[in-house]
């Protein structure tokens, strides 16, 4: 809205939705080249026409005035809604517009500093015809006259992206590039486009370069094709530093206790807690490495030993009665008498728990079939390795003390390869399984050589294990080295050697 008679003159507030602009900072629209800013005059006696419009008390809103005979027409053009930049007001020698031959031009005020060889002025009483622009040295100590520029916002003029030819009707937007303006769809003289509209250079004395891309590198597996190597470690039962020890010198951990294996297969044979000094240590490393592992591509797991079923039974059941082949027992008795150590139990969680609860029971890995007991009560609880497991967690959930207690005590069977029927009863488990050859814990070294030790090693002269122990022709491979009796905490990879 801009001010029309008889309203008040206008104040300008500090919001972006007045739209009465006086006249002093009127738009010039459709071609209309600007008008710049007209120096005052004294007061003198009007001629035909008002007075220029003076900058404090704006009068009633002038009718337009027509553009000139030679300027074009073009649509208007909505400045762009960016950062309105104060222009400060251009000085007294600016030009003097081309006025109409009715209208007069003013006299130079009285403190204003002559021009060098300005055109002469007309005085109030003698009004002057039309007269051609005339364009006059600028003053070196005076700042360039500022092209008209109709792109305002509330009083505060933008300054021009460029400098337009004096008496131009092209618009210069507030996007700050002559391009988005000018007449009968012609670029005005001086054109450069910009990056969105550049054209397509395809001339016949164009050296067309044809760039070839070099192919990025195909990533590198970071831990190789295929499976990794397979390890397998016996029971620990407690002896989380000789665990430690035995995995870095097969390069599966670092010296800070971190998975540096890459894709390489870690198997655990059960018997994590009991008779040493820090069997929920032992676990926490398992889980950890577990994670580890996964995350390196390869990966660390762990089957179901007789200690993790009299674990959870002694934290669960307690000394609640259970049914037993030699009278009436307890889970907690029985823990205690196979080594329970006071510290695992305060220690022990339900994270704890809930990881043992969930371990398998059988496994098959490449060609060798894994359990923790060389025993064949296994073929009592599923005739596939899936239905052994699922059946071994079942009995878990449903958490009856009599169950678990019977699962406990099968599982703590042993030396069922040992004697003369031991390779018909490893085929009996590889043909029902798969497998070319078992592995297994549970039974120690010592005790399938007939070598009796000492639990502690008092008298020095421990068992005597090397390695793995490989009997029923062939088909079993022992893991338990007897570490509880001075023996050797096994971490070997499979398939053995010979």
């Amino acid at each position: 809205m801009t001010q029309g008679a008889g309203q008040e003159p206008v104040v300008r507030t500090a919001t972006l939705r007045d739209f009465r602009v006086p006249p002093y900072a009127r738009v010039p629209v459709q071609g209309h080249a600007a008008e710049p800013p007209s120096p005052e005059k004294p007061p003198v006696t009007p001629a035909v026409e008002p007075s220029p419009v003076e900058r404090l008390t704006p009068p009633p809103y002038p009718a337009p005035v027509e553009p000139p005979a030679s300027a074009d027409r073009l649509p208007p053009i909505a400045p762009s809604p960016v950062e309105a930049v104060p222009v400060p007001t251009p000085p007294s020698e600016a030009l003097p517009a081309e006025a109409p031959a009715t209208e007069a031009s003013p006299a130079a005020p009285a403190t204003a500093p002559p021009a060098p060889a300005p055109a002469p002025a007309a005085t109030a009483d003698t009004p002057q015809a039309p007269a051609p622009p005339v364009t006059p040295p600028a003053a070196p100590q005076a700042p360039a006259p500022m092209p008209a520029d109709p792109t305002l916002h509330l009083g505060r003029r933008l300054a021009p992206a460029y400098a337009a030819p004096a008496g131009s009707s092209i618009v210069s937007v507030a996007t700050g590039h002559p391009g988005n303006a000018f007449p009968e769809g012609e670029p005005p003289e001086g054109y450069t486009p910009t990056e969105r509209d550049l054209p397509v250079i395809n001339r016949g004395d164009t050296v067309q370069v044809t760039v070839t891309p070099e192919p990025a590198p195909a990533p590198e597996p970071a831990n190789g094709d295929g499976p990794g190597p397979l390890y397998v470690v016996g029971d620990v039962h407690g002896y989380l530093d000789e665990l430690l020890a035995a995995l870095r010198a097969q390069g599966l951990i670092d010296e800070n206790g971190g998975w540096a294996a890459g894709n390489a297969r870690l198997w655990f044979l059960g018997d994590f807690t009991d008779r040493g000094p820090d069997g929920i240590g032992v676990i926490d490393l398992v889980m950890r490495l577990s994670a580890e592992a996964a995350a390196a591509g390869g990966y660390c797991k762990a089957l179901m030993g007789n200690h993790e079923l009299l674990l959870i039974g002694a934290k669960r059941f307690g000394d609640t009665p259970v049914n037993s082949g030699a009278g009436t027992a307890t889970f907690q008795a029985a823990w205690l008498l196979n080594g329970g150590q006071k510290h695992d139990m305060d220690r022990l969680q339900d994270v704890h728990l809930q990881w043992m609860s969930r371990l398998d029971a059988v496994v098959r890995e490449d060609d060798h079939l894994l359990v923790h007991s060389d025993t064949t009560a296994y073929l009592e609880y599923g005739q596939t390795i899936e239905d052994v497991n699922d059946t071994v967690h079942e009995i878990l959930n449903r958490n009856d003390a009599d169950e678990v207690w019977d699962l406990f005590r099968k599982f703590t069977k042993r030396f069922a390869f040992r004697d003369d029927g031991g390779p018909q009863a490893v085929q009996e488990l590889l043909s029902t399984y798969g497998g070319r050859r078992i592995v297994h814990g549970h039974s120690p070294i010592p005790y399938l050589l007939g070598q009796v030790g000492t639990e502690d090693g008092e008298d020095g002269s421990g068992p005597v294990v090397d390695g793995p122990h490989v009997y029923a022709d062939g088909l079993a491979i022992a893991m338990d080295g007897g570490v509880t009796m001075a023996g050797k905490l096994l971490v070997v990879q499979l398939p053995l050697n010979g």
